[in-house]
């Protein structure tokens, strides 16, 4: 069983160091783009306040008792009296402040609300008044119960996740920052060893992007293009990316045993660059069919190539191995920007015996558990082993397929997803 990275200019390198069509590449593209996901709570997108028109409503809702979370913010005039406006504003349409944070800039300062209203209260109605209580460049978005837990303690939940496993960085960041787009660039090019640009060890601010330091020397490149990144998230973002450089690499060392229907014992846990040298020797044993299937063509670089797949910091790994040690097997959960790919290699000899698809189970737990709401994977049409465990997965699947290139994308049922987590004896993201 294997599959393949898709190929594309706006991926990440592990993606462009592999051959596609252009015809696929740019129907993906077009398919897939990195604007931010609407809301699942709110019918429409963000609200820029200072653009709303018409009058607000002179009397508000008549009330039902049933309130709903949002988060605003918008950016008033730094002098006496503007707050105090905004919030008589919103009192007037019996809009209870949660929280409040402010971040002072050069040029007004923008303030941060956490807000339960009454439910009749639509986003537009809400944009409306504050705008006319001199609000700008306001943002509406549903909130949740998350959302209650003041920003110090939220801070230090994503600082203890982010010690505990690498991998939680881009996790810690989009929770962090809310909706953005994270990529992750290594110094140097899996494959071809060349140097990549760089970043300043300050991190750089513009904007609706910052591009920070990554503990080896690469960038991390956050992007939110519908709302300006503040100093204050800037400063909380670098601090978490220097907490897990002073760290170093790190994963949980649980592991679980499985058996497999024909008997034997096979162990499944977390692997990262450690385990460099089993993965290379797994290489060297599969045929250069599997090999193609997985690579959609021969790795040249082995070594580059597998310390980047293996990197915590570019993902989540699975590693398979017998008893006596040996890997048989590699499924990789790896963040592409604002979505999530999963990819396998199974050595030829332990294949069509269920060790490709309990990799996938488990990875597909891991996407649900990080909130992941579509998880895809790059394969061959000709892939029948692939095809078969996506389909065994039992949850609503898309297919895509572009000159023998197959790419399946399945939404994830959490419900479903965390009720099959709870039968494992052990989790192996904690």
């Amino acid at each position: 069983m294997s599959d393949a990275p898709r190929a594309q200019n706006s991926r990440p390198l592990h993606h462009r160091l592999l051959s596609a069509t252009a015809a696929f590449r740019s129907r993906w593209e077009r398919r897939h783009g990195h604007a931010p996901p609407t809301s699942d709570t709110d019918p429409g997108p963000p609200l820029a306040g200072g653009r709303q028109s018409g009058p607000s409503q002179a009397v508000a809702p008549a009330a039902t008792g049933a309130t709903l979370l949002w988060r605003m913010r918008t950016t008033v005039k730094d002098e006496p009296g503007s707050l105090a406006a905004l919030c008589t504003a919103l009192a007037g349409h019996r809009v209870d402040i949660l929280s409040l944070q402010t971040h002072p800039l050069a040029e007004g300062t923008v303030d941060e609300f956490l807000l339960r209203a009454p439910e009749e209260l639509s986003a537009t109605e809400l944009g409306r008044a504050v705008s006319e209580a001199g609000g700008t460049g306001t943002w509406i978005e549903r909130g949740d119960a998350h959302d209650l837990v003041d920003a110090p303690t939220r801070i230090l939940g994503l600082a203890t996740r982010t010690a505990l496993d690498a991998a939680e960085l881009p996790l810690a960041l989009r929770q962090l920052l809310g909706r953005c787009t994270i990529r992750s660039t290594p110094a140097t090019a899996p494959g071809s060893g060349r140097a990549q640009e760089s970043a300043p060890v300050e991190g750089a601010l513009e904007d609706t992007v910052m591009r920070l330091r990554a503990p080896e020397g690469g960038v991390i490149t956050v992007e939110r293009p519908y709302l300006p990144f503040t100093p204050t998230e800037f400063a909380r973002a670098r601090a978490l990316v220097e907490l897990d450089a002073r760290l170093g690499p790190r994963i949980p060392r649980s592991q679980d045993v499985l058996t497999l229907p024909e008997g034997n014992d096979i162990m499944v846990r977390r692997a990262d660059v450690g385990d460099l040298r089993a993965a290379k020797a797994m290489h060297e044993r599969c045929s250069a069919r599997t090999l193609s299937m997985r690579y959609h063509g021969p790795v040249g670089d082995a070594d580059r190539y597998l310390r980047h797949l293996l990197s915590p910091r570019f993902g989540r790994t699975l590693a398979a191995q017998t008893a006596s040690g040996r890997l048989v097997g590699l499924g990789h959960l790896l963040w592409d920007g604002d979505e999530t790919e999963i990819a396998l290699l199974v050595e030829d000899d332990w294949q069509r015996r269920g060790v490709g698809g309990e990799l996938l189970r488990r990875l597909m737990d891991m996407a649900a558990g990080t909130g992941c709401a579509n998880v895809y994977v790059v394969t061959q049409s000709s892939n029948t082993g692939m095809v078969a465990a996506m389909r065994g997965l039992e949850l609503p699947l898309d297919y895509q397929i572009e000159e023998g290139t197959l790419v399946i994308t399945a939404r994830l049922d959490e419900p479903a997803v965390a009720a099959r987590s709870r039968e494992r004896s052990v989790d192996m993201t904690e």
